[in-house]
C-alpha cells in the first residue's frame, strides 16, 4: 500500500488538542461510541491525524477525508469522502473492498458508514479499518 503524503494542515483546529476540547465540551447520547470510532480511526494507520471540521471529529492524510455526523437520529456516522471538493472516483469507488457491506453510497465520491451502538462499533472494527486503509491511498 502506497504510504500517503504527510498533512498539509497547520491551523488550531487540524490538531487533537482541539477535538479534545471539542469532546469535553460534547453533550451527546452516542459520546462512548464517538470516542471508541475516534479510536478506531486513528489506529487504521499511522499516517492519520485529526481535527475539527463542521463542527465534528474529521481525520486526515493530507486531504481531510472523514468526518463524523453527530446528528444522526441513531447513532453515529462516519462520512467518507475524497477531501473538500467533489470529483470523479469511479474507478476508485469500484476498487474499495467491502465484503461486510459497511459502505453506503450516498453519491459518487462519498459513502458513510453507520454505527447504531458501542457493540456496533466493536464489531465493525475489522471490516472499518480495512476500508479505511485502502480509503486512504486514494486522497
Amino acid at each position: 500500500m502506497p504510504k500517503p503524503t504527510p498533512s498539509r494542515h497547520t491551523t488550531p483546529a487540524d490538531t487533537t488538542e482541539a477535538v479534545d476540547e471539542l469532546m469535553a465540551s460534547l453533550e451527546h447520547p452516542a459520546k462512548k461510541e464517538i470516542q471508541a470510532l475516534r479510536r478506531l480511526v486513528l489506529e487504521a494507520h499511522p499516517s492519520i491525524a485529526e481535527g475539527v471540521k463542521w463542527n465534528a471529529p474529521s481525520f486526515r492524510t493530507h486531504e481531510y477525508f472523514a468526518t463524523m455526523h453527530l446528528r444522526a437520529k441513531k447513532g453515529v456516522v462516519l462520512v467518507l469522502h475524497f477531501g473538500a471538493k467533489a470529483r470523479e472516483v469511479g474507478a476508485v469507488r469500484q476498487s474499495i473492498q467491502d465484503p461486510a457491506g459497511l459502505l453506503k453510497w450516498v453519491a459518487g465520491d462519498r459513502a458513510t458508514v453507520t454505527f447504531e451502538s458501542l457493540s456496533d462499533v466493536r464489531a465493525k472494527t475489522a471490516p472499518c479499518r480495512a476500508i479505511l486503509e485502502q480509503w486512504i491511498t486514494y486522497v
